[in-house]
This record gives C-alpha cells, sequence and structure tokens, in this order.
C-alpha cells in the first residue's frame, strides 16, 4: 500500500512529462525561423514523432528496468553488442557536441545579465575575433567546471532548480504581458495575421524553399527532446497500462499547445522584419532579442518615455539572461559526469584503457573527464577559428547539436522491431500490441527524424552553398561512429585472442 501511495497519477506524470521535454527557447526559435508558421510544425512532431517515441521509449524502460546499463542494456540484448556500443556511443558523443555548443553560448546570457543585452559580437581579447574570443572563453569554461566537477562539486546542480523555476516563470511572463500589451495595444499583433498563409509561410526569407522548410523538422523534433527520460517514469505510476498511455497524450497536446500559444503571443510583441531580420539576430541570443523586445513593447503600450522603456526591456532581458545561465550552469555541471559515467558503466569494463574506467574518491571518473574536455576544447577551437562571423558560428553550433542529439533517435526505433521479437521478456506496459503496429511505428519514427536530419544537412549546400555548415553537421556523427566502430573491434579482436 505504501508504494501505491508513492506512485504518479496522471496528474504528476503529466507535470514530469512537462517539465522533462518543454523547452522555452524552443518558442522564441521556432518563431526566429518560421514565424506563425512553425506552429503546424511543432503539432506534426508531437503527433508522428513524441508520442509514439515517448510511447516507444516506455515499453524498452519497462522491460529493462532492472537493468543498470540504460540504452546499452536495451540495444544488447534486442539486437547485439556492437550494435549497442555504436548506438550508446552516438548519444553519448551528442552530449559532447552539446557541450560544445553550451560552453560557447552560456556567455549570451551571462553578457545579457550584465549589460541588458548581447554584447558578445563585439567582445574581443588582444587582437582576436569575437568569435574567436567567445571561443577561447569556450574552452576556459569546459577547463572550470571540468575540473571543479571531477572533484565532486555536485552542489552547483542545484542551481538548475533555480534556473529551471525561472526559466519556467518566463512562459508566465511571456504570456501575461503579451496579453497586457494586447489589450492596450486594442488587440494588434505586431506581426499581422492576415490570414491560413501566415501559419503556412515564413516571414523569414531563408525558410521558404522547400527543403529549407522540410529542415525546420529537426527543430520539431528536438523541441521535444529529452523523451528518453520517459522511459524510467512508468514503474513510477499507478495503473501505468491505462494512466501512461493517457498522460503522454495529453502532455503531448499540453506541450504543443503550449509553443504554439508562445509562438503567437511573440506575434503581440514582435514584428518579424523590424526586429529580426538584423545580422547580430541569431539562434544564440534569439531568446534575449525577443525578452528585450518585449519589455520594450511593454513601456510603449503604457506610453512610457523612450528612457522608461529601455529600462524596462533591460530588466526583461537581464532576468531572463541570469535565469538562463544558472539552468544552463546547474545542466552543465550534470551533464559533464553523467553521460560519460554512465557509458563507462553501463558497458563492458574491457571496451575502454583501466584508466578510463577508474573513479576517484569523490566518485567521478576524473581522467575521463579530462580526455573528454580536452575534445570538446579542439572541436571548439576549430569551430571558432574557422572564420566564421558571430552569427554564423551560433548557427553552426545549434545545427550541429540539434543533428547530433535527435539522430540516436533513429538507431534507437530501429531494434524497437527486433525488441518486440524478443521472447522471454517480462513486459509490464506494452503500448504496441501487435507486430504490424511495432514494425509501422517504427517506420513513421524513422521517416520523420531520417528525412529531418537528412534535409538539415544539405539545406545549406542546396539553398547557399555553403559547404561549411554540412561537413561539420555530418563530420561529428560520422568521426564518432567511426571512433565507436574501432573502440568496438579492437575490444573484440582483444577477447577473441584472449580465448
Amino acid at each position: 500500500m505504501t508504494n501505491e501511495v508513492k506512485k504518479m497519477g496522471l496528474f504528476s506524470l503529466i507535470l514530469m512529462i512537462f517539465t522533462s521535454v518543454f523547452g522555452f527557447a524552443n518558442g522564441p526559435v521556432g518563431f526566429y525561423l518560421m514565424g506563425y508558421s512553425a506552429i503546424p510544425w511543432y503539432i506534426a512532431a508531437a503527433v508522428l514523432f513524441f508520442i509514439p517515441f515517448a510511447l516507444m521509449m516506455a515499453e524498452y524502460g519497462s522491460a529493462y528496468r532492472k537493468e543498470q546499463g540504460g540504452i546499452y542494456s536495451w540495444m544488447n540484448d534486442s539486437v547485439g553488442p556492437r550494435y549497442a556500443f555504436i548506438v550508446t556511443f552516438m548519444w553519448f558523443t551528442s552530449y559532447i557536441i552539446w557541450m560544445v555548443g553550451i560552453a560557447s553560448k552560456v556567455w549570451i546570457p551571462f553578457s545579457t545579465f550584465l549589460f541588458g543585452t548581447d554584447k558578445t559580437q563585439e567582445w574581443t581579447i588582444l587582437s582576436l575575433t569575437p568569435t574567436q574570443t567567445i571561443g577561447i572563453l569556450g574552452v576556459l569554461w569546459m577547463v572550470v567546471v571540468t575540473f571543479f566537477a571531477s572533484k565532486g562539486l555536485r552542489q552547483i546542480t542545484k542551481v538548475t532548480t533555480i534556473g529551471g523555476f525561472a526559466v519556467m516563470g518566463l512562459n508566465v511572463v511571456l504570456i501575461l504581458v503579451s496579453a497586457i500589451i494586447l489589450v492596450l495595444n486594442g488587440g494588434a499583433f505586431q506581426q499581422n495575421i492576415d490570414g491560413v498563409k501566415d501559419f503556412l509561410v515564413s516571414p523569414n526569407p531563408n525558410y521558404l524553399s522547400p527543403i529549407s522548410i522540410l529542415s525546420f523538422c529537426v527543430f520539431a523534433i528536438f523541441a521535444y527532446g529529452g523523451t528518453e527520460a520517459v522511459a524510467g517514469l512508468v514503474d513510477q505510476t499507478k495503473n501505468p497500462k491505462k494512466t501512461f498511455p493517457k498522460g503522454i497524450m495529453i502532455a503531448a497536446v499540453v506541450i504543443s499547445v503550449g509553443y504554439a500559444i508562445g509562438i503567437l503571443m511573440w506575434g503581440v510583441s514582435t514584428n518579424w522584419m523590424k526586429v529580426l531580420a538584423g545580422e547580430t539576430t541569431n539562434l544564440g541570443n534569439i531568446t534575449y532579442v525577443l525578452m528585450y523586445n518585449l519589455g520594450l513593447e511593454l513601456g510603449n503600450a503604457f506610453h512610457a518615455s523612450t528612457e522608461t522603456a529601455q529600462t524596462i526591456a533591460s530588466v526583461f532581458a537581464r532576468v531572463t539572461g541570469l535565469s538562463m545561465f544558472l539552468a544552463y550552469t546547474g545542466a552543465f555541471f550534470t551533464l559533464i559526469y553523467s553521460p560519460l559515467k554512465s557509458i563507462i558503466q553501463g558497458t563492458p569494463k574491457e571496451l575502454w584503457p583501466k584508466r578510463m574506467t577508474k573513479i576517484n574518491k569523490a566518485g567521478m571518473p576524473e581522467f575521463a573527464m579530462w580526455i573528454q574536455c580536452l575534445i570538446v576544447v579542439v572541436i571548439i577551437l576549430i569551430a571558432s577559428f574557422g572564420g566564421s562571423n558571430a552569427s554564423a558560428f551560433y548557427n553552426k553550433l545549434t545545427l550541429m547539436a540539434n543533428v547530433s542529439m535527435t539522430l540516436p533517435y533513429l538507431f534507437l526505433s530501429f531494434a524497437f522491431p527486433f525488441f518486440k521479437n524478443r521472447e522471454g521478456l517480462e513486459r509490464p506496459f506494452v503500448a504496441y500490441k501487435t507486430k504490424w503496429s511495432a514494425y509501422l511505428i517504427t517506420a513513421i519514427i524513422a521517416v520523420v527524424v531520417g528525412f529531418a536530419n537528412v534535409f538539415t544537412i544539405i539545406q545549406p549546400v542546396i539553398t547557399t552553398g555553403n559547404w561549411n555548415d554540412t561537413i561539420w553537421m555530418i563530420a561529428g556523427p560520422v568521426v564518432f561512429s567511426i571512433l565507436a566502430i574501432l573502440i568496438y573491434e579492437n575490444y573484440d579482436l582483444r577477447k577473441r585472442r584472449a580465448k
């Protein structure tokens, strides 16, 4: 009876899914790239990706609930050890790419908090360009965080909770302030809605061709990142066979409607051509640009003086900067060791050199963390000294992260039919009861995620002839996949020789 009381009901489950998946920054990114036309894509991603994939992860998680290896255990038992290691390694390296991006982007909210606006595109050290300067600061961030995290300073992760609550509060601020502006402006939107066309055609000239529009799919899928975390919630739910699917469906509606309302609200205060068409606006600072503008329009709606309106705008931007900086910092301190520890402890120890598996007194794989730090530092330096301007640099980092973090979903879904054919497994939760439904859902997810990544990768080349971004997006997954194969084949060769 005690265990039953501790388990989550429907409302708690929906709340857990919402907080794990919903990201405030995804709304600004959608509005920046596609305007109101991002809304149908976010809804489509909920239906074609989030709901089926979450139920798929829930089946994996419940069947292997006693296993400690996570994704590796799932794939190893379903397909085999070689496939399991390559997929797990790709999952792990997606966090390396994430760290490359965040180590550089974290300075944007920091700058916004200090100055009320993003000044990173003006920062220079000695004779370095702003992009190179941010690269050096990113390296410094990575080294400092690795040093403290490797000593077991986990208390810093508590700022994740503070930052998380603050970022969630920004959703409330957006809706309330937008509603006030809407009333004071007599119901007028800054970004006009003249008809259905505005929900189908982007105001962004870079997102008008069919390929560029289809490449937005990866952003829509990324907006539901964290779905794999849902796998661990099945056993914590009351009457999971009925409650869990219902919770997933309702959460999908709540999250997609949340994104839709958020994107719509940005149109209350922001005219795309007037505010977002400038060269200094990019995927790294878009959230702060929009929040600054929200504060500015609030002041204008109250007919405040220019100076007062700018002060309000600065406060909005600073609070957003601090909130996002705290959220990034807490997440970084967790993710700098958590995926690494998971892959080292969840896979056979023989795969790794002995020093890589050694855990220090603080319970951290210190040597492995410094190897990880070195890899991230090298990628940051190559990317930042590659000749891009700041906007191109941040856009490149965002696209790299999107591709690397959504690709593992493709391989997790490929293994699902093998998992369904596995006999002798205890399956407390089954969402797909027939073989054809498992194959169908695998095909849908594979097509959605696969095509989204293909169009994202080829879009720079097709639209602008930019091979640089395409190569960067391909390089990460390809290089790390080759590395995974080499590590496994070396292990397999040593194992066979030992026999």
